[in-house]
């Protein structure tokens, strides 16, 4: 059971992943993100010419009052009409064309983020498949998950909604300041002090907001995890009447997310109230400094070359509301940003992994002999597998796979400082079957797990009919395995799908021959529908021996020529084990077997068992040879006979 609140850290995320966000986006939708960049501009245009338009029609209106004087109202009306429906008319276009890019550009948002997104999913699980299974004995279930839930909704709100805003909002904040230089310095000066307050209220409001939405995320990530591992074992806490402390472990859990949420939601709720109450007093500052300047006739400093008047601070009043309400924008969007970039981080954390190194050439093929009983490669399936191996000079060879396997002093550790396996030789023969007993944690499922080259060794050798197991390439080698394993996994669909899995190119008749030779066949015909019967929820509707018997012909019918059954009749009751050791014993023949077992009565008929304790060899031999020997296997075998 996971351990509630460790592994947290306040870990710094550079602004950089907007920056690769977008580049993934440009890549795969340049030319819609490029329309979607023109309409984002016609949009921040358009939502401002207003004060420009207010500064003409106040400028019309003074100069028409000028020309005619009060006396000559009919005069200045017919001189304002024409202007007046020159204005609106351009004002109603620019209008129409912002609510037109805004359409646009909001319509494409959602196909360009949608499509991301479902190719984000397809590269993350790309990537997550070929990442070692040290990744997935390192990371909680439910923590991988979240990356295809929470954080993948984080970039959508991102790609969606905040990255436009943003756009939106920094040009609409530069469009301003020029309207602003173009009418008045002096005016844009006192706005950009009040910038500066805001700019300060960001940093270390919104700061803090943003670091807390940050470990919101991760929180979130940890929950899911904590919850999916409970699930999983829901049994094992019932079993063990374990509910109570299940729900303390979970308050924790579930707190360590609500005091990161609560603080998070805390700076932002306040941040927007501020900032606004900032641009209000703005909005009364420019109001008061516009007046001031025009009653005391300071000379106007501006590219328009316009004196200061109404016609300056009514506009700049407007623009200056603006201003202020895309500064508050930016602030807000700043948790969304926060949020996505935590969520992004740990997609790219996964996208970045570093995958399963392969460096191995020579690879596995089916073969035929010739008329002159030489090996050649062939299409179909044969009973005849070969290693091809290439050379330097360009030739290549083919080497019949007989199941020949030697570990040669081998030093293994999870972790470099701790050492697991210790000088292991082991020298298993074509045909031979050769079993580990030993404790729990001994090290006999390391050694299968080797040999699969799931970890690579520290020191020694490992060979596969005389090649270097690292010259074969991974897939090949553990094509030419099969393997049962204690703990079975059944995927949803039907019985036959699963036993196809381990072979997917096997008919329906080999599918029920494999299950026929690990007796699956009688009770998998009594199901409901059969072999059609859809399994779910890891096989819930079927006993534990009946998945077990199952995963049996899975690997039965892949035929490969080197088995592993790790455990593989743990879960079948003793007459099961009977009627399916004798179908394992037709699929064992011919083929080296590693067996794991800790029921002896499985590995007495094995032609070598290995007695491994703390990652050791300490016997090796028959099972006669073994019992005249009296030592731990002895020991072992007397005991069990003991407690039966």
């Amino acid at each position: 059971m996971p351990r509630p609140g460790q592994g947290r850290t306040n870990e710094k995320i550079s602004f950089s992943l907007i920056g690769r966000v977008v580049k993934d986006v440009c890549q795969n939708y340049k030319g819609y993100v490029i329309i979607v960049a023109v309409c984002i501009v016609i949009s921040a245009v358009a939502s401002t010419v207003s004060s420009l338009f207010m500064n003409s029609l106040v400028s019309l209106i003074e100069d028409g009052l000028e020309i005619y004087g009060s006396d000559g109202k009919t005069a200045a009306v017919d001189y304002l009409k024409p202007e007046l429906l020159k204005l609106m008319i351009y004002m109603a276009i620019f209008y129409v064309l912002g609510v037109a890019a805004t359409t646009i550009y909001s319509r494409l948002m959602a196909i360009v983020t949608q499509g991301h997104l479902a190719k984000m999913r397809n590269r993350m699980f790309s990537s997550m498949e070929k990442l070692p299974i040290k990744y997935f004995d390192q990371n909680q279930y439910g923590d991988i998950m979240s990356h295809y839930t929470n954080d993948i909704d984080t970039l959508r709100q991102l790609i969606s909604q905040t990255i436009p805003q943003l756009l939106t909002v920094a040009l609409t904040i530069f469009v301003l300041f020029i309207e602003m230089i173009y009418l008045s310095v002096w005016m844009t000066l006192l706005v950009l002090v009040g910038v500066g307050v805001m700019a300060l209220v960001i940093k270390n409001i919104g700061g803090k907001s943003a670091d807390y939405f940050s470990r919101q995320q991760k929180a979130l990530g940890k929950t899911e995890g904590f919850i999916e591992e409970i699930i999983e074992g829901q049994k094992v806490v019932k079993v063990f009447c374990h509910e109570k402390n299940a729900e303390k472990d979970f308050d924790k859990v579930n707190g360590q997310l609500y005091e990161d949420a609560k603080e998070a939601n805390k700076y932002a709720n306040i941040l927007m109230p501020i900032m606004g109450n900032i641009g209000n007093i703005m909005y009364i500052l420019a109001a008061f400094v516009g007046s001031v300047l025009i009653i005391v006739n300071v000379p106007n400093l501006s590219i328009s070359g316009q004196a200061m008047s109404i016609a300056i601070v009514v506009p700049f009043l407007n623009m200056t509301k603006q201003f202020c309400q895309n500064i508050s924008n930016i602030s807000n969007q700043i948790n969304a940003v926060a949020m996505a970039m935590a969520g992004s981080s740990r997609i790219y954390k996964l996208l970045d992994e570093e995958p399963e190194q392969d460096e191995g050439y020579v690879t596995l093929v089916n073969a035929k002999y010739d008329r002159n009983g030489e090996l050649e490669e062939c299409e179909e399936r044969t009973n005849i597998w070969a290693w091809k191996h290439p050379h330097g000079d360009g030739t290549t060879t083919l080497t019949k796979v007989e199941g020949n396997v030697e570990l040669e002093n081998v030093d293994f550790g999870y972790v470099p400082e701790k050492i697991v396996l210790h000088d292991v030789s082991i020298y298993a023969n074509p045909g031979q079957k050769v079993a580990f007993v030993g404790a729990t944690g001994a090290g006999k499922t390391t050694i299968t797990n080797l040999i699969n080259r799931f970890y690579d060794i520290q020191d020694g050798k490992i060979r596969y009919d005389g090649i270097n197991i690292e010259k074969i390439k991974k897939p090949d080698l553990r094509r030419s395995l099969g393997i049962v394993l204690q703990d079975t996994n059944l995927f949803t669909g039907t019985v036959m799908e699963n036993i196809r899995y381990g072979n997917l190119s096997a008919s329906d008749e080999e599918c029920q021959a494999a299950a026929r030779l690990a007796n699956a066949d009688d009770f998998i015909r009594r199901l409901p529908q059969g072999y059609e019967t859809v399994l779910t929820g890891n096989g819930a509707n079927l006993s534990q021996g009946q998945r077990q018997l199952i995963s049996i012909a899975r690997a039965a019918v892949a035929d490969p020529p080197v088995m592993i059954l790790d455990e593989a009749t743990s879960s079948i009751d003793t007459r099961t084990e009977a009627l399916v050791q004798r179908g394992m014993d037709g699929l064992m023949y011919g083929r080296t077997v590693f067996v794991i077992a800790h029921r002896l009565s499985t590995v007495q008929n094995s032609d070598v068992i290995m007695v491994l304790e703390q990652g050791v060899i300490i016997e090796r031999g028959t099972h006669e040879q073994l019992i005249e020997q009296k030592g731990k296997y002895y020991q072992l075998y007397t005991g069990a006979f003991e407690l039966e």
